[in-house]
């Protein structure tokens, strides 16, 4: 029954990754299909979000159905507990490239932020894309290391979020509303895909410690 039970933990672990893997590849497509106006590709990522979804609801319910035959203690359990909520934010990363790839669909086949504005959105992309890539290797790892870098690239993106807001209510500012609505909705979809990733690595770091202790700056 131990054996199984190790499996079943193994299984787990090995599900997060496959999730991760898939949100990494939504975001890596999404932000292409934002950045380059691509309806095709932005078409692939809404179409594909299902598939992260029921993943993750099979998931859930493997955790759900451990606590309740094996009633884990101590690791076992904060490992049992972590993936639920690990899940959920999986889960929700890949709604958020499915919103970035909703944008570009929408205003196909203009571009959805005005020219000033998108190297800001190409670097907050190629964050967002550095960050899934680390999450995924983050969950099959551990490592204190990926956790780290992965806050120092939410910071990143935290200052041009922030950078967003400043062009947007400049006075220079020459957009209409919609580019307004549009380009602080973008901004807002990758600052929280980001913040969601920092979440993964705190749950990461629970593990290995079973204390809420905060990612270092």
């Amino acid at each position: 029954m131990r054996e199984v039970f190790q499996q079943e933990l193994a299984d787990v672990q090995i599900r997060l990754v496959e999730i991760a893997g898939l949100v990494e590849r939504a975001i890596e497509q999404a932000t292409a299909a934002f950045n380059s106006s691509d309806v095709s590709l932005a078409e692939t990522v809404i179409a594909d979000d299902h598939k992260i979804d029921e993943l993750a609801a099979s998931l859930d319910e493997l955790a759900i159905d451990i606590l309740a035959r094996q009633q884990p203690v101590a690791r076992d359990l904060r490992i049992v507990v972590s993936a639920l909520r690990i899940s959920a934010s999986l889960e929700r990363m890949g709604d958020l490239a499915e919103h970035i790839a909703q944008l570009a669909r929408t205003r196909f086949p203009e571009k959805v932020v005005p020219k000033d504005l998108r190297p800001t959105f190409k670097e907050l992309g190629r964050l967002d894309v550095s960050i899934a890539k680390k999450l995924t290797r983050l969950l099959e790892s551990e490592s204190a290391e990926l956790a780290e870098e992965i806050r120092d690239d939410d910071d990143l993106i935290d200052d041009l979020h922030l950078s967003v807001f400043d062009k947007v209510l400049g006075e220079t500012w020459k957009g209409g509303p919609v580019d307004i609505v549009d380009s602080t909705l973008a901004s807002r979809y990758h600052e929280r895909f980001a913040d969601h990733a920092v979440s993964i690595a705190k749950k990461v770091q629970y593990l290995q410690t079973g204390d809420w202790v905060a990612i270092s700056h």
